[in-house]
């Protein structure tokens, strides 16, 4: 369907590629935006449980197209800029109003709007060879595609601040040692262990994820009263769910639960 993104779906796991290695996934043309329609077509198809977003070769992503980004400047395109600015907007918005867990896979470099759409994702788990930089500032830009949001509820602000203000590159060690990522694993098991993590999000009460997927991001923005409001509500409808009600049977007959998971 799109020149630089793939999907595949087997067995109710989504999986979206990154897919331009020749420039290390950087983002140009439409890219952005068949991203995002991808993503809103995941979130909405009802076979779909979990989504993983990871990179096509070598990189997850580079961010930006800089030479696309020189043409953009050359001709003072400032409507398209504007536009690309959107499509990234688009897709972050996708990410995080889906019901579904999305996983980024990151198996290589994830480098300014591509570090920032990895902390975009729910979790994250990273090759010993993936590298993170806010690099904007080496290009003279600013942060976008939500980093000044994400980073800075993620380590405290001098260090959110010195990857903004000097750029630098860190390693998978160091990222996992900050909780940028939920875990690193060697370089050859990356893709199978995506697999693994995806494929227990998948078979999980769908309620329950999704409940507790907004409510942990709602919670930054509301006080204790609201969440607690909020968690009254989502444990009722846990509670009437035909998943909950075999889990607790199943449960208490020491046995595995069946059928879970439909939305």
């Amino acid at each position: 369907m799109y020149d630089n993104i793939k999907v595949a779906n087997e067995a109710g796991i989504a999986t979206v590629t990154l897919n331009r290695p020749e420039k290390l996934n950087a983002f140009a043309g439409h890219m952005r935006r068949d991203l995002a329609e991808a993503l809103e077509n995941a979130s909405s198809d009802r076979n779909v449980r979990a989504l993983v977003i990871t990179g096509a070769g070598r990189a997850f992503c580079a961010g930006a197209d800089v030479e696309y980004m020189a043409q953009l400047m050359e001709r003072n395109d400032v409507d398209e800029f504007t536009r690309l600015l959107g499509a990234g907007r688009r897709v972050l918005i996708a990410i995080r109003e889906m019901m579904k867990p999305v996983i980024a896979s990151i198996n290589g470099p994830a480098y300014g709007a591509g570090f920032n759409l990895a902390l975009a994702c729910d979790l994250r788990i990273a090759s010993a060879s993936a590298t993170f930089s806010q690099s904007f500032v080496k290009v003279g830009l600013h942060p976008d595609w939500g980093g000044t949001y994400f980073l800075p509820r993620v380590v405290p602000t001098n260090l959110a601040c010195e990857m903004f203000f000097l750029g630098e590159a860190i390693n998978a060690e160091r990222a996992a040692q900050l909780n940028l990522v939920n875990r690193v694993v060697p370089d050859a098991e990356l893709s199978t262990e995506t697999l693994k993590l995806a494929e227990r999000l998948r078979d999980a009460p769908f309620r329950s994820i999704a409940a507790a997927k907004h409510a942990v991001y709602m919670s930054g923005e509301s006080s204790l009263e609201r969440m607690l409001q909020y968690e009254t509500e989502a444990q009722l409808q846990c509670f009437q769910s035909p998943d909950a009600r075999e889990m607790v049977k199943a449960f208490l007959e020491k046995r595995a639960p069946r059928k879970i998971g439909k939305q």
